[in-house]
């Protein structure tokens, strides 16, 4: 079967009409919510000089990442349940496979070094700032969009030029590495493409998660209780993102291919797609004095400095 002479089917949510509207009213007010969110975020840090330190530019990054990883899927898939076309061209899917991949590689970097931030910060603090230089930051940050446009671009042509053999449904609200390994002819590339993601994204996972116990250790080891809490303060909001971010997407891609796991691995996708990127900032927010008082100053508030 030529893959560029068929469209895909994308298999999401009930087709009945009767279920459209509220469908695309859920997914409206996620979206728009979590690209609000993601905004004000961005614009706060900007805002603030006082925030124009490593942490918040990771954070400001990683708000930048969530606007586009939901704008790649949700507004595709609203209009998608509206229209009832449920057929995707080609080059549609892999356009959207391809920016996807990019902003979910460069989320995972991102978070990798939020965590390093941490560690450098509370572990190593005499080194902080030569380790976490503007120019060092500027790097990193590069870094990351530079290796997660390769890597998309590695997966993208990959499974673009791997044979359709079975089926040109795809059991997913978008088009992903995954939902491919289900209708593909069996190919060597193509398999180890799926395993080489699984085993970066894993690996960057194990890396924050070591940093993270490290930082814990240190922090135990701290005698003032208010510097315990200080210390624990920074670094709570990022490890719930963390493990909320990876717990989703490993559960999906780890698990076994079968048909009777089609509706868990829909919802895991849909949690870490869309939902997740809408709850960042407001745990970031939520839980970050600087943020909150930041925000305050910027729409007039009155700001608690205790």
């Amino acid at each position: 079967m030529e893959n560029h002479t068929f469209s895909f089917f994308i298999l999401t949510f009930s087709t009945r009409a009767s279920n459209r509207s509220a469908l695309s009213v859920v997914f409206t007010l996620i979206y728009l919510t979590g690209v609000m969110l993601n905004f004000t975020i961005v614009i706060v840090i900007y805002w603030d000089r006082h925030l124009h330190i490593p942490m918040y530019l990771f954070l400001s990054n990683l708000s930048f990442v969530d606007i586009c990883y939901t704008t790649t899927t949700v507004p595709k898939l609203i209009h998608t349940i509206l229209s009832g076309n449920y057929m995707m061209s080609f080059i549609q899917c892999f356009a959207q496979m391809y920016v996807f991949s990019h902003v979910v590689t460069t989320e995972d970097l991102v978070l990798f070094i939020m965590a390093y931030d941490r560690y450098v910060a509370i572990c190593h603090p005499l080194h902080y700032h030569s380790a976490l230089s503007k120019k060092n930051c500027t790097l990193f940050m590069t870094s990351a969009w530079v290796i997660g446009g390769f890597n998309s671009l590695l997966a993208t042509l990959t499974t673009s030029i791997t044979p359709m053999c079975y089926s040109n449904t795809i059991t997913q609200f978008f088009c992903e590495l995954k939902a491919f390994a289900n209708i593909s002819c069996p190919n060597f590339g193509f398999q180890l493409l799926t395993y080489m993601e699984v085993i970066f994204g894993v690996g960057l996972f194990l890396g924050s998660i070591i940093s993270y116990i490290k930082v814990i250790i240190v922090i135990l080891h701290i005698t003032s209780r208010d510097g315990r809490r200080k210390a624990f303060s920074t670094c709570s909001s990022h490890l719930i993102v963390l493990t909320m971010f990876y717990f989703t997407w490993m559960s999906e891609y780890i698990m076994p291919q079968s048909k009777h796991t089609q509706v868990y691995e829909l919802t895991l996708s849909i949690v870490y797609a869309t939902i997740t990127p809408m709850l960042n900032p407001l745990i970031y927010s939520v839980r970050n004095k600087d943020v909150k008082r930041a925000l305050l100053k910027m729409v007039g508030g009155k700001v608690n400095d205790e």
